[in-house]
């Protein structure tokens, strides 16, 4: 996937990262719909990518493909190819900003990294509960996904992020609605102050 629009190649947008096993489980109740809008808040999307493990369920992979997100299937550890790539993309530049779907903090040394090559970061987190306050602070921004509707942020605002109908499954191959829920999800976003 060519991850630049411009002539002179330099990067022009988000790669988003999602932890799949970490985030599509049925406590956070997270539709990958919303986890797009949040990056895309951010900018276009250069690369839009899924992790899952080898026990993803044909239809979660189904349903993230055709949401448009790039599958990355492993048998071994999802944490050390999601950083890997992430770490990858840092170093050639291949993006303006940096976001992982996460609540592990695992990702913090990949935020770290990418705010030293002057890449923006952006932590989304499934849920109030779901979310790694290291990684949340490492990052220039954070979004926490939150399944209530008009929900208001601290500063007064209200984001609401669109969802569409459909079926899906967790990362551990329960039926849920985790790749397209039945409802809308709220995105409430705050910056990390530095």
């Amino acid at each position: 996937m060519d991850t630049t629009s411009r002539a002179d190649d330099e990067p022009v947008g988000v790669a988003l990262f999602v932890d799949g096993p970490n985030v599509l489980r049925d406590e956070f109740d997270v539709d990958l719909d919303d986890v797009r809008t949040a990056a895309e808040a951010e900018g276009p999307l250069v690369t839009t990518r899924l992790y899952l493990d080898e026990h993803a369920t044909p239809g979660l992979i189904q349903a993230a493909e055709a949401r448009g997100f790039e599958v990355v299937i492993t048998s071994g550890d999802v944490d050390v190819k999601l950083a890997v790539d992430a770490a990858r993309f840092a170093a050639e530049g291949r993006m303006t900003t940096l976001a992982i779907a996460s609540r592990d903090t695992d990702f913090k040394p990949v935020v770290e990294t990418a705010n030293g090559y002057g890449i923006r970061t952006l932590a989304i987190a499934p849920g109030e509960f779901g979310r790694s306050d290291a990684l949340r602070n490492a990052a220039n921004d954070e979004v926490t996904l939150d399944g209530d509707v008009g929900e208001t942020n601290d500063e007064g605002d209200t984001e609401t992020a669109d969802a569409t109908e459909g079926e899906g499954a967790d990362a551990n191959g329960a039926d849920t609605t985790a790749a397209s829920g039945s409802g809308a999800t709220d995105a409430t976003s705050t910056s990390a102050s530095k």
